[in-house]
């Protein structure tokens, strides 16, 4: 039976501070760009079929397990999984390492979402015409499909946001103002998390709940422009043959798995700091849906300017979109420019992108100070004195690791390091996750788990899923994501091979945990290699054999220091031994 209190871990102050923090960390960026592009992409409105299936049947049950396990044993992913299935306890030192990773480059959207907020404090915005030093001779002023001409809002990002070189060749200098601004968000992002979940819980009543105040002013306002009805249409009227796609079902799963954020940890981080007979289950239907009405209300936001913009431009809507960074900072920004109180709307709409970004932010810190002192609390706090101390060592870090996406060359590094960690790791990641908790450590056990929490045991939904429908499906996802493996490009760039190689040495570095966790298991555990696999795969038997040694330890000391005891007075020891 598991100790249901644990003294000096700190909780939540109040239940809702969990449930908005979920909310941030699951709703973020992605929600803003990714889904509606692969909605456009793939059908507009029959894309939802996929989603809200995978969403139900993937989505919900994969959140409600690593919410359950976190919550139960009271520890980040590293100690959770080592607990859960030794054997598979590299899979929660990848999920650290993946989250360190990310937090070093998507740090860095924050940090152009700042660039632009600043740039709109002014009457005219700095993208509004090819009047400026940083415009070429090909800068026009109208959406364009020409390969030659670009358009302002593209310049103003290419050449004075960035200042990007011709490749990932030529490294460039410093952007000073991007090092300044990146410094900025990190700061905040400290200021925010210094203090654990006891601070970070009052930041998020702000920071979860103010960008759909700026959604909903946005929507308002998007609907009464001419030509945005059939941006919405788009959006919304199925083109049904493309449900016999399969790439469209695969990107459905990938969306709600990467949106949710199974496999990173930061949830279930966040949940050991849930008291012990919370209602998981309430927590996990607010988080899951609200992300995903998050999305679909967004793509409400951004297709309503995409008409908006055809209009404009007399272009049609299917030639506008643009994946990744660029539909926030290229295609959406233009949209600004004819809007009445253009610099209002630029303003508030960064904002709530940096709002946004720093909700994600804290929960992928938050994953990495947890797993420390959770597996290294002692020597740690030691040196450090404070935790403050090691979310200021964790922040300076990844600070320093994010330098390079500051420089010319930045934005190549970027979307070479987001393809390979994001894409490529996460999906191994998950699929050992889900084979060690829900197969190894066993359903059978979860159910209990929920019980002795909750006194309710998963209805029998979440049983099937975990049992056979999540491992079938994410199986499925991971072998489309080989068979459909793209190397990394940017635009009409091209990595060379060298880039491509440095690209698969960013994804090592969170899936090479896997295995040498499992090996080191097997190494540390006694007996044959049969009995071996066998406590490798047995729930708790790593912590019972260590604390088995650390006992024997102890009596062989105490022998040593009895044998050393003259006789004359080695009867009462014997006694007490």
């Amino acid at each position: 039976m598991k100790d249901k209190e644990e003294p000096g871990r700190p909780t939540w102050n109040r239940q809702i501070e969990f449930t908005l923090a979920g909310i941030g960390c699951a709703v973020g960026l992605g929600n803003i760009w990714r889904f509606p592009y692969l909605c456009y992409r793939s059908g507009g409105g029959a894309f939802l079929v996929p989603y809200l299936l995978m969403l139900v049947v993937l989505g919900i049950p994969l959140l409600h397990m690593e919410l359950t396990l976190g919550q139960y044993l009271r520890r980040g992913p590293v100690l959770a999984l080592t607990k859960a299935c030794p054997l598979l306890k590299g899979v929660g030192m990848a999920t650290v390492a993946i989250s360190f990773i990310m937090c070093t480059y998507y740090n860095i959207i924050i940090t152009w979402a700042l660039y632009y907020m600043f740039s709109s404090f002014r009457s005219e915005l700095a993208w509004e015409n090819c009047n400026n030093t940083w415009n070429t001779v090909n800068c026009t002023d109208q959406v364009t499909n020409s390969s030659y001409a670009s358009t302002a809002s593209q310049q103003f990002f290419n050449f004075r946001v960035l200042e990007r070189t011709r490749g990932v060749e030529e490294t460039g200098s410093l952007r000073w103002e991007l090092f300044l601004l990146m410094l900025l968000a990190w700061i905040l992002v400290y200021l925010c998390i210094f203090k654990g979940v006891k601070s970070t819980g009052k930041v998020v009543y702000f920071t979860a709940l103010f960008p759909y105040v700026v959604l909903l002013a946005l929507l308002i306002n998007n609907v009464q422009l001419p030509g945005a009805m059939d941006g919405i249409r788009f959006f919304i009227i199925p083109d049904w043959n493309k449900l016999l796609n399969v790439e469209v079902w695969v990107n459905a799963a990938a969306q709600i798995f990467n949106s949710i954020g199974i496999g990173f940890g930061s949830l279930m981080a966040m949940a050991s700091y849930n008291s012990y007979n919370n209602n998981i289950l309430k927590d996990t239907l607010a988080i899951a849906i609200t992300n995903s009405v998050t999305s679909i209300f967004a793509g409400f936001v951004i297709f309503s300017a995409f008409g908006y913009m055809s209009h404009l431009q007399n272009v049609p809507v299917s030639e506008i979109a643009v994946d990744g960074p660029g539909l926030v900072f290229v295609v959406y920004p233009q949209a600004f420019v004819t809007m009445p109180v253009a610099p209002l709307w630029a303003v508030l709409f960064f904002f709530m992108l940096l709002c946004l970004g720093l909700d994600s932010q804290f929960a992928m810190v938050e994953v990495m100070v947890t797993s420390l002192l959770d597996s290294y609390s002692k020597p740690i706090l030691k040196y450090l004195r404070r935790k403050e101390f090691l979310v200021l060592v964790v922040c300076c870090a990844a600070f320093l690791m994010g330098i390079p996406h500051v420089m010319q060359v930045g934005i190549y590094v970027f979307q070479l390091m987001d393809h390979y960690t994001a894409i490529v790791s996460i999906m191994f990641l998950a699929f050992f996750e889900i084979i060690g908790v829900c197969w190894l450590y066993g359903v059978k056990r979860l159910s209990s788990n929920l019980v002795e929490m909750t006194g309710k045991p998963p209805s029998i939904f979440f049983k099937v899923c975990w049992w056979v429908i999540c491992p079938v499906l994410i199986t499925v996802i991971l072998v489309f994501s080989v068979i459909q493996f793209k190397p990394a490009r940017y635009e009409s760039y091209e990595y060379p091979a060298w880039a491509q190689g440095v690209g698969w040495i960013i994804a090592l570095a969170s899936i090479i945990w896997i295995p040498l966790g499992a090996l080191h298991t097997l190494w540390v555990l006694p007996g044959s290699f049969t009995e071996k696999l066998k406590k490798s795969i047995t729930p708790f038997s790593l912590e019972d054999e260590l604390e088995g040694s650390h006992y024997q330890e102890k009596f062989e000391d105490l022998e040593v220091i009895r044998s050393a005891v003259p006789p004359s007075i080695k009867d009462p020891i014997q006694t007490n031994l």
